[in-house]
């Protein structure tokens, strides 16, 4: 049996500790080490985790550099042949780490996966960061199997085949550890959101798949750390948007897109300024400051990445497929036109 650590990254969650922690352990202990990874917390979890939960190692950041550098500065501290990186509002379900596992074995080339995500307060439902697998379109918008845009799909057993994605979500992604450390990990630069995203890409460019494992389920309650309508989610959402589309587009499709996207995300800025939104208006033209401030960078990065065209990426616009056409359902999508 390989080396397994489950890797809670915590921040001001002493809630979720209270009420997941225990679930995790009952489902995880014969098979895995479980690991608390706090960023930081300003409320009293790290004490909270030494008074009820001494069996669990307990590593602390000592600034909240979010969940790309938390995770970074972590993984680096713990020795195992798979990290499961986990959310602290996650419900494990019994026997959730032998069957990615034994998918992950089965192929060495695979170097990602997520179980089958659904909601915590709709458990029946697919839970909207990650579902059944992620997946983006041809101008980088991420939906799912199980959910596009905010539309979330029962589940009906529609998505019980194990099948290669885009992207795993980083609320509950299992990967193999050397790969981790040999792409770099995760970008600190994104702080938070869509990082799994860029990192799962990295590793497709470098020739490796990323998995879904529907026999794995947990439940996620979700917008744990930021609430779901913010105009901070909107700003990290856009900036690290752009940044991963510059890292990872092949040569022959960069501009196009980017100019693309340039165009688009203006359009969700003025829609955001007419319903009111002024602060997510706002955050939209901060992140395209970003960007343009930090080309340079990415230039470096994209080179050492040297990007080429990767499969599973759907190659029309799920912004007009879904908002004019009216398909909700990843199963109302042609599957021909994934490649």
């Amino acid at each position: 049996m390989p080396e397994i650590a489950v890797v809670i990254l915590n921040y001001n969650g002493k809630k979720f500790l209270d009420q997941y922690l225990p679930i995790v352990l009952r489902h995880s202990m014969e098979e895995a080490k479980v690991v608390v990874a706090d960023n930081a917390s300003t409320d009293d979890s790290v004490d909270f985790l030494r008074s009820n939960f001494p069996e669990v190692r307990l590593i602390q950041n000592f600034h909240n550099g979010g969940f790309s550098t938390g995770y970074n500065h972590a993984l680096r501290q713990i020795k195992a042949d798979y990290y499961v990186l986990l959310n602290s509002d996650i419900e494990v379900t019994a026997n959730w780490i032998s069957p990615v596992i034994a998918l992950m074995q089965s192929d060495p080339n695979i170097a990602a996966c997520q179980p089958k995500i659904r909601a915590i307060h709709q458990k029946d439902h697919f839970e909207y960061a990650g579902a059944g697998g992620g997946f983006i379109d041809k101008f980088g918008y991420p939906f799912c199997r199980g959910r596009v845009f905010q539309h979330l799909e029962k589940d009906n057993g529609q998505y019980d085949d194990p099948v290669e994605v885009f992207w795993a979500s980083g609320a509950c992604m299992f990967v193999r550890a050397d790969l981790f450390h040999q792409h770099g990990g995760l970008d600190d630069s994104f702080f938070a959101h869509m990082e799994e995203i860029d990192f799962c890409w990295r590793l497709k460019n470098k020739g490796f798949k990323i998995m879904y494992c529907p026999q794995s389920v947990v439940y996620h309650v979700g917008g744990g750390t930021l609430p779901k309508i913010s105009s901070r989610k909107t700003y990290l959402n856009f900036r690290n948007n752009l940044s991963l589309l510059y890292k990872n587009l092949p040569q022959k499709r960069l501009y196009r897109v980017i100019f693309i996207r340039l165009i688009l995300d203006g359009v969700a800025s003025v829609k955001f300024l007419l319903e009111g939104g002024l602060g997510d208006f706002l955050a939209v033209a901060r992140a395209h400051l970003h960007f343009y401030r930090k080309l340079p960078l990415l230039a470096m990065k994209r080179e050492k990445i040297k990007p080429h065209q990767v499969g599973q990426m759907y190659q029309k616009n799920i912004v007009v497929q879904h908002f004019i056409k009216k398909k909700t359902k990843f199963t109302d999508l042609d599957p021909a036109d994934f490649s």
